[in-house]
């Protein structure tokens, strides 16, 4: 493998142990750009105040980079990639054959050792992108205890199980070590991991400086760094611990930055962290996926819990977005009383709990999943047709990203807004911030256009309780490792060009 770097980072690494990033030499428009919001190294208050909205001053799109040195061409098939012949049988085990565009695009340059920056919608397949050129150039190499090779930084605890889920069979495949990091799991077991060895650590930024501070984890040897969803660390308020964790990693060492949508939160990274980067756009961050319909429902407040609970109703699974995890519980409570199989999924959940409710919406067993935005990204489900945004969100991103629940991987699927009157305004901007032109139709509960839209139906009227499925439950007592196996043996059946290569 090739694993020599293309660039010279001796620039990048003078600008971080010399003036602030954005001070007078840095330049007076990046300056004036981030001005005085801009997070200290040091672990100050985040623009956000930490887990506030950002403010609207700071939103939309920045200027991409240019690239001086020449990308590499794109690929058609994973045989023309410089990997391992483990990594390309495990790709075929698992029925992925052709790469997605951004895979084809980006991969090459990432296994050459270029810096990455990549943006393509949801589903597009951004986890292997980066993920087989991370293990393919990781491959061979042993960590030593507590010092991790290679690291993924992602925003939620959701999107680092999928992204692990992901990579495991591939990371087994060429005989590296990965552990998840994440808040809401004991931290013991997790030292330990770090402990015994690892060589790619998928971890919440959180929780990674939790580990570090406790001396279970150094990260100077960390010689390749992936970036996932890096706008949304900056909305959740953790640009500061991820550029305090950047900045502990080997200066000289390759970085990737991947992203449903770049706005200017993300600016700070790009310019301070990506060296030369190849940049590759699958579409706009504000572009619409073509298989995916959008409806704005305008309802009349006394109408729509009835509305919603009729959508909920219907055959198939439905996910549906409310605003607060007090909102999420009662109308999943509303629901399991009216006869709809429903379960909440938010922040206050712990994370055994969040990952079961995922488990039982992905098998059926649960239809309704009631959730915060904290499911808007990192979550798969294959052959979910159907996002309700109970509560309209207020940022385009957060319409997106939610809306990108569905249609993934080619299908089609429609993301339905509830309206009421005084929220009519707010919408149509935000429609017209995300790109999109909706269709819109006034509706009622019961109606025929309702049901034609969303597939409403009366409720049976029965309580019903969700508990743990039988099989389930076996499985948790045959083996302590078997947690995994589901997604595992659902990929293996999956087809050329597989929901589980877009998941991925």
């Amino acid at each position: 493998m090739n694993r020599t770097r293309t660039n010279d980072r001796s620039s990048r690494t003078r600008s971080r142990t010399g003036a602030p990033a954005f001070g007078a030499g840095a330049g007076a428009k990046r300056g004036s750009r981030f001005g005085s919001s801009t997070p200290s190294r040091s672990g100050g208050p985040s623009r956000s105040g930490g887990h506030g909205r950002r403010p609207a001053a700071i939103q939309g799109e920045f200027a991409l980079p240019k690239t001086i040195t020449p990308a590499l061409p794109a690929v058609d098939a994973f045989a023309d990639l410089d990997m391992p012949a483990k990594l390309l049988a495990a790709l075929g085990a698992q029925g992925v054959t052709v790469p997605f565009p951004i895979q084809g695009a980006t991969l090459p340059n990432s296994l050459a050792g270029r810096d990455v920056l990549g943006r393509g919608r949801t589903g597009s397949g951004k986890t292997l992108a980066f993920g087989l050129a991370l293990l393919a150039r990781t491959a061979g190499q042993r960590a030593e205890p507590r010092q991790p090779l290679a690291l993924v930084l992602v925003p939620t605890r959701e999107l680092a199980q999928q992204v692990t889920d992901a990579l495991t069979p591939y990371a087994r495949a060429v005989r590296l070590r990965l552990t998840t990091v994440v808040g809401g799991m004991p931290i013991g077991r997790q030292a330990g991991a770090l402990l015994a060895g690892a060589e790619v650590v998928v971890a919440t930024p959180g929780r990674l400086k939790d580990l570090i501070d406790r001396g279970a984890c150094r990260l100077d040897q960390v010689a390749i760094t992936v970036l996932d969803e890096a706008d949304q660390m900056a909305d959740m308020g953790f640009m500061p611990q991820v550029t305090a964790l950047l900045d502990q990693v080997r200066p000289e060492g390759q970085r990737m930055l991947f992203s449903a949508t770049l706005d200017r939160n993300v600016d700070l990274l790009v310019r301070r962290y990506l060296t030369d980067p190849v940049v590759h756009s699958v579409d706009p961050s504000a572009g619409a996926v073509t298989t995916m319909e959008h409806h704005v429902l305008h309802v009349h407040g006394a109408d729509k819990h009835r509305t919603t609970t009729e959508i909920a109703a219907r055959d198939g699974r439905v996910m549906m977005f409310l605003d607060t995890k007090h909102a999420v519980d009662r109308l999943t409570q509303d629901l399991l009383n009216s006869g709809v199989r429903a379960a909440a999924l938010h922040g206050g959940k712990s994370q055994p709990q969040r990952t079961r409710t995922l488990a039982q919406f992905k098998t059926g067993h649960v239809t309704v999943l009631v959730a915060t935005n904290v499911a808007a990204r990192g979550i798969h489900v294959d052959n979910l047709d159907l996002v309700v945004n109970v509560d309209p969100p207020t940022d385009p991103k957060d319409y997106l990203h939610r809306g990108g629940r569905t249609a993934r991987a080619g299908e089609s699927g429609s993301v339905v807004t509830l309206v009421t009157p005084n929220q009519r305004r707010d919408m149509t901007r935000l429609m017209a911030a995300a790109g999109i032109t909706p269709q819109t139709t006034q509706v009622r509960s019961g109606e025929e256009a309702l049901n034609r839209i969303t597939g409403a139906q009366a409720p049976s009227g029965i309580p019903v309780v969700i508990t743990a499925p039988v099989v389930e439950r076996a499985k948790r007592g045959a083996t302590s490792r078997g947690r995994r196996r589901p997604a595992s043996k659902a990929r293996r059946g999956s087809g050329q060009r597989s929901a589980s290569n877009a998941a991925a």
